[in-house]
């Protein structure tokens, strides 16, 4: 019988990858085997950064605060001709946090899926009025009479991508909008007028050749936070729409500490005795105090018992290091 190979690190993440949504292994791919072939050559000098890259490769991308495919392979191109990379790359590698762990990644991993299918039943149990509006738009002769409108006016192909889809201008947060000038002589920016018109006339988030694609009441993963998202059309019901178990879960996967106002009053009390302590230090070391003498010093300073273990100071330096410490 044969013995199995072994995994390799690269087929342990091209596995990993290939359970993404949205066809990553496909666009990512690529990428992540030009990491793994820098990361294999000795004494290569920013093994550390490209290795933060790689592990973020294999983060769900509603997770990634900006394209790391692009960025990654931007850095990849430099140092294939070995020149450094420039301060600003530099910055933004320093700034990148650790990637969210596996636990987060599998969590909001599922719910893409549930995203690209376009079901957000894992999380609502609102499917019924959905389906009853479609029909109703579908059954509208003046939909289907500004459809034709707009087909006859512009060059619908044109704006269409490789499945039919033509999306209307998407919204942000805060009702930011990336584009929102318009040129009306430009004839891509008259057909966006017009069918984000058309859109918010029928509330659709687009259309799928002749199909219209009615907005749903959505939950979705961005890297900043939870967005729910209920359209304007919708009779919402708070307690019976949604599944507010399932949207906690969601959430609190990538909550890494409990929160409220108890918690929040111990945090401001701590942070208050570590400034303190701080003083007392500068304060025990200008005396030249040591051992059991600085303690009760330092003890009696803060209102604590002599006895108060060594470690509960130690614990408040950690948790609150000096300015001195940081610079």
């Amino acid at each position: 019988m044969p013995t199995p190979r072994k995994s390799t690190p690269l087929t342990q993440d091209l596995e990993q990858l290939s359970r993404r949504a949205y066809h990553a292994s496909e666009w990512i791919e690529p990428v992540l085997r030009r990491c793994h072939a820098f990361l294999a050559k000795p004494r290569f000098a920013d093994a550390a950064h490209l290795d933060l890259l790689r592990h973020w490769l294999l983060v769900p991308i509603s997770l990634w605060p900006f394209n790391i495919t692009h960025f990654t392979e931007a850095c990849l191109m430099l140092w294939q001709k070995n020149s450094p990379l420039p301060s600003s790359y530099r910055v933004t590698l320093e700034l990148l946090p650790p990637p969210p762990d596996e636990k987060v990644c599998d969590v909001v991993a599922m719910h893409e899926h549930q995203v690209q299918a376009g079901s957000y039943e894992n999380v609502t149990h609102a499917q019924a009025k959905f389906d009853q509006a479609e029909l109703a738009l579908h059954a509208d002769p003046e939909f289907q009479k500004q459809w034709q409108s707009l087909r006859h006016t512009f060059d619908l192909a044109s704006y269409q991508d490789h499945k039919g889809v033509i999306r209307r201008t998407m919204n942000a947060e805060r009702n930011l909008r990336p584009i929102f000038n318009l040129q009306m002589d430009c004839p891509a920016d008259a057909f966006r007028a017009a069918f984000d018109a058309f859109c918010l006339r029928w509330h659709l988030y687009g259309m799928q050749h002749d199909a219209p694609l009615l907005l749903k009441l959505a939950v979705n993963i961005t890297p900043h936070g939870t967005l729910i998202h209920i359209p304007a059309y919708w009779s919402f019901d708070p307690k019976r729409d949604i599944r507010w178990d399932a949207i906690t879960k969601l959430h609190r996967t990538r909550v890494p500490k409990r929160q409220g106002a108890a918690l929040a009053e111990g945090l401001a009390v701590r942070m208050a005795q570590a400034e303190k302590l701080h003083k007392l230090d500068a304060e025990a070391k200008t005396r030249r105090l040591r051992g059991e003498a600085k303690h009760r010093f330092l003890c009696q300073g803060l209102g604590l018992a002599d006895g108060t273990s060594p470690r509960r100071l130690s614990r408040l330096r950690q948790e609150f290091p000096s300015k001195q410490d940081n610079e």
